[in-house]
């Protein structure tokens, strides 16, 4: 319980969670801070970029095997199940309808990549590199858990229909084609593409990060304040109880994998995460009738701050403990 403390108190204390704080702040205190959307798209192009193109890299010193498949494969697989455990716990807990529940729950099954990268700062920063590949398995999280949702909804009469426009959504999501785009041609080119162009997705990442949090907090401020009549007591705790069990499921498939400190960590963290950018967009098409209000402010306003502030430390120091490290 102490090395999980003390790693959120350092954590609280880092620039990117500060400046998340100082977007929310600014946010309940209703200043015109903003940052104009087309900036924000060219922060969130620039961090999808960079992971991609180091993870390519990485996995082209380290070359493919076992382990690598082996984890593509449980990350699709948990990205599928997860939607079900949290649906089951939306309809227990909260009085949300089957829709709003389906697509909260799809949220939950893929992953919020900024939490993903905050993970994998805190842990370089702790010397505790996870394993290159881990951002393909970011990228194979993506989409199955949308499958899911909508599975579960078409279980009713009326569900949404499977139709070209909305597997070109989420297929050829702008997330997912730069994320695994990027990450191919760092793997084509290896160390000595990643040499070229260090000096602008290396040195510059932590402070683009931080702006791009700057605005996320931003976001979720405003969610908080303008939907907070969406926030029952169920909603609320499950926001913050589903990252638990999600990252309950990342442990045992770090464990099984044989994965490092850094990689199993990381693996929890991506199953404690909440979509706010490939969902959201896809449930646009294809289930309009879902209410946004309700599943943005409990991925963005509740989840993420959660993963961002404790989750994180104590993904870390249970990883740590539970590995032998």
């Amino acid at each position: 319980m102490g090395d999980v403390l003390s790693l959120a108190a350092e954590n609280l204390l880092s620039p990117l969670i500060l400046f998340f704080v100082l977007g929310v702040l600014a946010a309940f205190a209703r200043s015109d801070l903003t940052i104009p959307e087309a900036a924000a798209k060219a922060l969130s192009i620039y961090l999808l970029f960079a992971i991609g193109f180091k993870g390519g890299a990485s996995v082209a010193a380290h070359g493919v095997d076992s382990g690598l498949i082996l984890s593509l494969l449980a990350g699709g697989v948990l990205s599928a199940a997860i939607p079900f455990v949290a649906f089951a716990l939306l309809r227990v807990m909260t009085q949300l309808s089957t829709t709003d529940a389906a697509a909260v729950a799809g949220h939950y099954g893929s992953i919020s990549i900024v939490t993903f990268v905050a993970c994998s700062s805190a842990l370089t920063g702790r010397g505790l590199d996870p394993e290159g590949y881990m951002v393909a398995v970011a990228a194979v999280m993506e989409a199955p858990a949308i499958l899911s949702a909508l599975w579960l909804v078409s279980r009713k009469a009326g569900g949404s229909q499977m139709d070209g426009e909305l597997w070109r959504e989420i297929l050829l999501n702008g997330s997912i084609v730069l994320l695994i785009g990027s990450f191919a041609i760092g793997a084509i080119t290896g160390q000595d593409g990643l040499d070229k162009i260090a000096s602008f997705i290396v040195s510059p990442f932590q402070g683009v990060l931080c702006l791009f949090l700057l605005d996320m907090g931003l976001v979720a401020g405003r969610g908080l304040r303008d939907s907070g009549k969406y926030l029952t007591p169920g909603v609320f705790v499950f926001g913050m109880l589903m990252p638990v069990i999600g990252s309950c499921f990342g442990l045992a498939a770090g464990l099984v994998l044989g994965l490092s400190i850094g990689g199993t960590a990381l693996f929890m963290t991506l199953c404690a995460s909440a979509s706010y950018i490939a969902v959201p967009a896809a449930m646009r098409v294809a289930l309009p009738e879902a209410n946004p209000s309700i599943y943005l402010t409990l991925s963005l306003g509740i989840t993420f701050p959660f993963n961002l502030t404790l989750g994180i430390p104590a993904y870390i120091a249970i990883a740590s403990q539970v590995t032998g490290g």
